[in-house]
């Protein structure tokens, strides 16, 4: 079932866009999928869950995926994390490596990163929604529009956000975010395809030492 109730001010901030035809036509499209009898992750009342677990007002961070893993049990509506109990994908494990090096953070045992959520970081994958095994096929059904609205509303509406953008998807998806208002950190995706132009960013450490200049908690990216 598609849940579109987000309990948080992210609904006054949405329910505009959720009205407009193209989302309207998203809606239409993932119904059609299941309707077929095809499987989509994460469960429709999980393609919101970086609003839920990250308010508005709470934000500190956008740490700005792809789309969702399209194995089974993995996404639950946050980039980069997998529901515990399931292997750790390997950009997430390079992820694990770059938080060793930076902060000396020893890796976790799981790969559920809604820790992080709950302190700020909006994990904001640029599709929603995926097709079980195939990659990328809910691509261009709407999805970008909304999460571009999004990011257009953090960069407008707030001052002194940490834009995390890993790969040239990302960096294309926040390329018009004012760096004047907010830090904005580019680097490799942590793919094993790239992961070596990824590690050594420091992501993590400049950050929380950007957050506390501008008199906002740091994460801490532990998850022990």
């Amino acid at each position: 079932m598609i849940n579109l109730e987000i309990n948080n001010s992210w609904n006054t901030i949405l329910k505009d866009e959720f009205a407009k035809d193209y989302f309207k036509s998203l809606i239409k499209f993932l119904n059609t999928e299941l309707d077929q009898g095809k499987v989509i992750y994460p469960q429709g009342c999980d393609f919101l869950n970086a609003f839920k677990y990250t308010p508005p007002q709470n934000v500190k961070v956008i740490l700005i995926g792809q789309d969702p893993y399209h194995g089974e049990n993995q996404a639950h509506g946050l980039c980069f994390s997998v529901l515990k109990g399931n292997k750790i994908p390997p950009s997430l494990k390079n992820i694990y490596k770059e938080m060793k090096s930076d902060l000396s953070l020893e890796a976790a045992e799981h790969g559920e990163l809604t820790s992080w959520a709950k302190q700020g970081v909006l994990m904001l994958n640029s599709v929603l929604s995926v097709e079980k095994s195939s990659p990328g096929s809910h691509r261009k059904k709407g999805w970008e529009d909304f999460t571009d609205y999004v990011i257009d509303y953090l960069n407008n509406n707030f001052d002194h956000l940490v834009f995390i953008l890993w790969g040239n998807d990302a960096k294309k998806k926040a390329a018009s975010v004012d760096k004047k208002k907010h830090l904005v950190l580019e680097s490799a995706h942590p793919s094993p395809f790239s992961v070596k132009k990824f590690m050594g960013n420091k992501h993590f450490s400049k950050t929380n030492e950007y957050l506390l200049k501008h008199g906002k908690e740091p994460i801490d990216w532990s998850l022990s």
